[in-house]
């Protein structure tokens, strides 16, 4: 029998940036991390990254909070940044006042097209936490919390209303592939996005996620691990496989 021919696979995103011809491996990595080629932006990035994310310690907390604006769109008051913190198109990344950037956090605001990310005031982003734009924005509102190791994903836009608070490794999925073309893998097919649009006061458990396209109203609970995959109005309590309205909040009847 002869073996199965494999179709000659395309490079699709950061691959098809680091393969393309005619630029340098540093324009590249201007291109993909710092988000500019200029000279300067390049080495204030370089000598900021490197001397302080790694820094421990009460130095480290200082230091971050003084250079880390320098590469920032803006930065509000009293804003912390933990250690390992990683900044993407840092000059797309806007913070209001006493935001909170524990360690490891990468803010990925990478895009030709985008505005980037931007987060409100009395925000607190987890250890480990991603928010990662792929051309898309990403918008969190006034008191946001988000728990250790989630991420929100954007192809196009992400908004998250006041008062947000995600357990920990949840994940909004705002984009994806299409896969119905059984004759081509996944990754070759066309990358779409609708964007998720969650209200105030939404409070995802554990392990939550949330798919493209997605609006969830004001005031809703999702429980932990649960999969939402259609919109949720005001006021409900969500759970499940995929999530189902168990209740609502105020103890009135469920629409079916």
């Amino acid at each position: 029998m002869e073996p199965m021919s494999v179709p000659e696979r395309r490079p699709v995103g950061i691959e098809e940036a680091l393969s393309a011809g005619g630029r340098s491996a540093l324009t590249k990595y201007q291109d993909l991390i710092v988000g500019s080629r200029s000279l300067g932006r390049l080495l204030l990035y370089e000598l900021v990254i490197t001397l302080t994310s790694g820094l421990p310690g009460a130095l480290g907390l200082l230091v971050r909070k003084i250079t880390y604006p320098w590469l920032m769109g803006s930065v509000g008051r009293n804003v912390t940044f933990g250690q390992g913190v990683v900044l993407r198109h840092p000059a797309k990344i806007r913070l209001g006042d006493n935001v909170i950037v524990d360690d490891l956090v990468v803010l990925d605001a990478k895009g030709s097209t985008n505005s980037g990310i931007t987060v409100g005031s009395n925000v607190f982003l987890g250890r480990g936490t991603i928010l990662s734009c792929k051309d898309g924005d990403i918008v969190l509102g006034d008191h946001v919390n988000i728990g250790f190791y989630s991420e929100v994903f954007s192809g196009s836009r992400v908004t998250v209303g006041r008062y947000g608070l995600f357990a920990a490794y949840t994940y909004l999925v705002g984009g994806g592939h299409e896969f119905e073309g059984a004759d081509a893998p996944v990754l070759e097919q066309a990358r779409v996005s609708r964007g998720i649009d969650l209200g105030d006061n939404v409070w995802l458990g554990t392990g939550a996620k949330v798919l493209d396209g997605i609006r969830i109203g004001n005031d809703v609970v999702v429980g932990a691990n649960a999969v939402v995959t259609q919109d949720l109005p005001d006021g409900v309590v969500a759970a499940g496989v995929p999530a189902r309205v168990v209740r609502r909040r105020d103890g009135g009847a469920v629409d079916v």
